[in-house]
């Protein structure tokens, strides 16, 4: 999804991007939260050819990123961390993609938030093993989206952006409690 032009975000206003990082896909969804207020400023993937060499797939999803924060200048990556895979080669170029992704938020100066795949599915579905239709679904209701996010790597990173507005929001209701 890509929107005309967005609004500025006031003072009270919190810009995440959230990330599902991938070699081939990489999913991308930056979230606005004002006044108590989730929306969707824009979704959507970064993709890279399968027949590309390693570092060139890499320096595509690092410059796509980069992209992405040059546009709306987010105050916050959340970023999917690398869940246990059985493919080894997957993890690796996974982890490599998270690199490239990390490196993007700290040339930037953006701080990062990490959150695992079951963190993430508790936060938006109730359920640390929801099903991905299920967070899918969670997360079109939650942000009052007309259909749902896809590819389902899009929908994941809108996912991981609500899960650190949750997280962000439970820490300040217990910062009030404890001052």
């Amino acid at each position: 999804m890509k929107l005309k032009g967005h609004a500025q975000p006031g003072n009270d206003a919190v810009l995440v991007l959230g990330i599902d990082p991938g070699i081939a896909i990489t999913g991308y969804g930056l979230l606005k939260m004002e006044n108590g207020r989730y929306s969707a400023l824009d979704y959507g993937c970064l993709r890279t050819p399968a027949g590309q060499k390693l570092p060139q797939r890499l320096l595509a999803v690092f410059q796509g990123i980069c992209t992405i924060i040059d546009q709306y200048k987010p105050g916050i990556m959340a970023v999917e961390q690398l869940f246990f895979c059985k493919n080894i080669r997957t993890a690796t170029q996974v982890g490599e993609s998270r690199g490239a992704i990390l490196t993007a938020a700290a040339v930037h100066n953006i701080p990062i938030a990490e959150y695992t795949p079951l963190q993430v599915k508790q936060a938006v579905a109730g359920y640390g093993r929801a099903e991905k239709k299920q967070v899918q679904q969670m997360v079109t209701m939650i942000l009052k989206l007309a259909k749902p996010p896809t590819p389902d790597d899009a929908a994941d990173a809108l996912a991981v952006a609500l899960c650190h507005l949750h997280s962000k929001r439970w820490h300040e209701a217990i910062g009030k409690l404890d001052g």
